[in-house]
């Protein structure tokens, strides 16, 4: 017994050994039929270029088999030469009506036959081949994997609802541009991007937009757009869950490992200037050290502080959402740096009534930029920061030679800022930047209410502002009528972008301003009602309302990043315009400038307010406001036109408060 088990582990064991043996393969000993496989299997995994031409092998082959058969066994009945064979032989593999004409001995037929059988195969084959190569060509150019041949374009990183501002102020921007393109590079389908902007940018102008799908983080996926020969990068922060701090912190990351992925792609700082929006101000610090030692190539916009702060600015006063709409975006009169210019020796009053068309705003130096400076400055080699409808008309700018009327001035001092009464009815994360922003512009004894039913009002400690917090809902009309009790001086209304998904917010604000608009109403206030919309279509659903003055976030950061990514020193004047100190837009009285009802020269509105020390931009005209023209505002208007201003009209200027 014991014997019969030590046999059997003995069979086990050379058992075992074998089968080991024979899973061995040493280097050098595979056949020659093994190989062929191999090398056969490797061309074949080359793709549709490696089948298309082992088929036109074969079909060489067929073709010379055959016409060496015909020629030695002399099946046709006329000797026709060997290439004439050949072709008759191609013919028959290719074209299988040929057959139909042959005649001859059935050996003959026969054969014809047999080769057009098996032309018909690899006829087949190739179609097939071919069929499916374009497929797959079709399915790699709807991959958007192909590289952008492109130079001097402007690429857009990222996806989001901003996307579509973007896209269409980048178009009009373009209009003087030859053959331009805009890239757009997410990680989304090449086609779905596609079929969307088409379908929310109708009119692109002359605009070619190529799509490509990949992750903007990726190095690889990035060298794909060629950002080294784009004019400008755009880098979108990602839309994302509503509700919590995590969210803007992802969307940010996502931003930042873009600005990396571009800094590594950029590697001699030659690359393009880049402009990224970030959602949480903690996050600034971060990305600056991104492009720490490059100056000047890296513009961080810090979207909770600029859409508080345009909220605060239009709330001051009527009308000024439309002044700043028409410096922001590309449709209509923009700001433009103006270095060309003959006035070296002249002082800024000379340079405000010198040009017809532009409108003189500041001047932009080795110390910055500075708007609305003494009217004695001394230009010298500094650039004229201007308002101009496009920047193809700065080269050309026509001297004015409009006449200004001294005797029509008016000696109307402005009135002090009093203390005032600001109703803010909603929170979000902005709603502390913008009551710190009320408070910087308030004069002592100011108050403010504040009214919100979700999130956690704690506002930040204010100098002149006595705020009182009140939690109801802010959607019933008794509570509204009980907070606005009290005339206000102005209302802000603040989408619930923390707790609601962006329709909802964007619901409870309309029903909001409904009730606002119709209590101010009836109780004879005009005064500014200021409000925040996520989604733009439901912008144009708050001014059916009649609702007064409307901010959207999203469309608001999109135009000052456009305006960021086509010119770079653009960024100083944008923070001068939306912060406290220094000049900012006020809309004041006309009948503090020039006599009411006096026909004039808008050279002559431009002068008065120079005495001032205050720069013109525009004026506001309730008549044209009631002839359509966005809340009467016009900007930049020729010198030499003639305006009657009167009651009612206000004069657009920068000025300190």
């Amino acid at each position: 017994m014991a014997r019969t088990g030590h046999t059997i582990r003995r069979r086990t064991a050379v058992a075992i050994g074998q089968r080991s043996d024979t899973r061995t393969v040493k280097p050098g000993t595979a056949g020659f039929g093994a190989r062929l496989r191999y090398a056969f299997d490797n061309s074949m995994a080359r793709g549709t270029s490696a089948l298309i031409g082992w088929l036109f092998l074969i079909t060489v082959l067929l073709v010379l088999l055959f016409a060496v058969v015909d020629l030695v066994f002399g099946l046709r009945e006329e000797d026709l030469g060997f290439w004439a064979e050949a072709f008759q032989s191609l013919m028959h593999a290719l074209d299988p009506g040929t057959v139909a004409g042959d005649t001859g001995t059935w050996q003959f037929l026969v054969t014809m036959l047999v080769l057009t059988i098996a032309g018909l195969f690899v006829v087949s084959a190739l179609i097939g081949v071919i069929s499916a190569g374009i497929d797959n060509k079709i399915a790699d150019l709807r991959r958007g994997r192909s590289l952008v041949l492109e130079t001097d374009h402007t690429i857009v990183l990222g996806w989001s609802s901003a996307i579509f501002t973007v896209v269409g102020e980048l178009a009009i921007a373009n209009e003087s541009r030859r053959r331009p393109v805009v890239v757009v590079m997410a990680d989304r389908d090449k086609v779905e991007m596609e079929d969307e902007l088409r379908a929310k940018v109708r009119d692109l102008r002359g605009t070619r937009i190529v799509c490509r799908s990949g992750s903007p983080s990726d190095i690889d996926d990035l060298a794909v757009v060629r950002p080294a020969a784009a004019r400008a990068v755009v880098v979108l922060s990602p839309d994302g869950p509503v509700g919590s701090e995590a969210a803007g912190v992802d969307a940010d990351s996502e931003v930042i490992k873009t600005l990396l992925a571009l800094r590594a792609a950029d590697k001699d700082g030659t690359g393009p200037r880049v402009v990224a929006q970030l959602r949480d101000p903690a996050n600034l610090e971060v990305a600056r050290l991104i492009g720490r030692d490059r100056p000047g190539q890296l513009a961080l916009l810090d979207v909770r502080e600029t859409v508080a702060r345009l909220v605060v600015q239009t709330a001051r006063q009527s009308g000024a959402a439309a002044v700043y709409r028409e410096l922001f975006d590309f449709d209509g009169d923009e700001i433009y740096f103006h270095t060309q210019h003959p006035l070296r020796e002249a002082t800024y009053a000379d340079a405000l009534l010198h040009y017809e068309a532009l409108t003189v705003i500041g001047v932009d130096g080795p110390e910055g930029v500075v708007l609305n400076p003494p009217a004695a400055t001394v230009v010298g080699e500094r650039s004229l920061v201007v308002v101009a409808e496009d920047d193809s008309v700065l080269a050309g700018a026509v001297r004015s030679t409009a006449v200004v009327d001294v005797a029509a001035f008016a000696d109307q001092s402005p009135v002090p800022p009093q203390p005032d009464h600001t109703v803010v009815i909603g929170w979000n994360e902005r709603a502390p930047i913008v009551v710190r922003e009320l408070d910087a512009f308030a004069a002592p004894g100011a108050t403010l209410t504040l009214v919100a039913t979700y999130g956690d009002p704690v506002v930040p400690p204010t100098d002149k502002l006595a705020v009182t917090i009140a939690r109801a809902d802010t959607t019933r009309r008794g509570v509204l009528e009980e907070h606005l009790a009290t005339p206000p001086d102005r209302v802000i209304v603040l989408c619930y972008a923390d707790d609601l998904d962006p329709e909802a917010a964007d619901a409870k604000t309309l029903i909001t301003l409904l009730h606002v608009r119709d209590i101010l109403g009836r109780a004879g206030n005009e005064a500014p009602v200021v409000s925040e919309m996520i989604n733009d279509r439901n912008r144009e659903l708050a001014q059916v309302a009649d609702i007064d003055d409307v901010v959207v976030s999203g469309e608001i950061v999109s135009l000052v990043l456009t305006q960021l990514a086509e010119d770079a020193r653009v960024e100083p004047v944008l923070r001068e315009l939306l912060r406290a100190e220094g000049s900012e837009v006020y809309l004041r009285p006309s009948c503090s400038y020039v006599e009411e009802g006096r026909e004039v020269t808008w050279a002559t509105v431009v002068a008065s307010a120079s005495r001032r020390g205050e720069t013109a931009l525009g004026y506001a005209s309730d008549a044209l406001a009631d002839e359509g023209a966005g809340f009467g505002v016009i900007v930049n208007p020729p010198k030499s036109e003639s305006v009657v201003l009167g009651a009612g009209d206000r004069v657009v200027v920068l000025a300190e408060e």
